[in-house]
């Protein structure tokens, strides 16, 4: 399995509307993507005035994620345009991280 990070940066008051677009809209419509396999949201307030996010998006195969983000370079941040309006700032490489394990507890 795969994982897809990613982070991006808004304001304070985008955070709570960016972060619904992503549970209501983005996310649940990568279930049309063959492989995709859930994900996860992460969100720190930080001191200067913006929240961070941290997105994990899961893959079954790297394979999955260029069918996704492209053949070419799948590296490339894919940004959805209503979530572009809403960010200060993002990253504009993903980083992916082959899943080693899980830990029950």
């Amino acid at each position: 399995m795969i994982a897809r990070v990613w982070k991006d940066w808004t304001s304070r008051e985008n955070a709570d509307p960016y972060e619904n677009l992503l549970k209501e809209t983005i996310l649940p419509a990568f279930k049309r993507i063959e492989g995709y396999c859930g994900g996860t949201i992460y969100r720190k307030d930080n001191s200067q005035n913006e929240v961070e996010f941290m997105i994990n998006s899961f893959f079954n195969s790297l394979e999955a994620v260029k069918d996704f983000a492209g053949q070419k370079d799948y590296s490339i941040a894919v940004i959805e345009p209503k979530a572009e309006v809403l960010l200060k700032r993002a990253e504009s490489r993903v980083k992916h991280y082959e899943i080693a394990g899980k830990i029950k507890v």
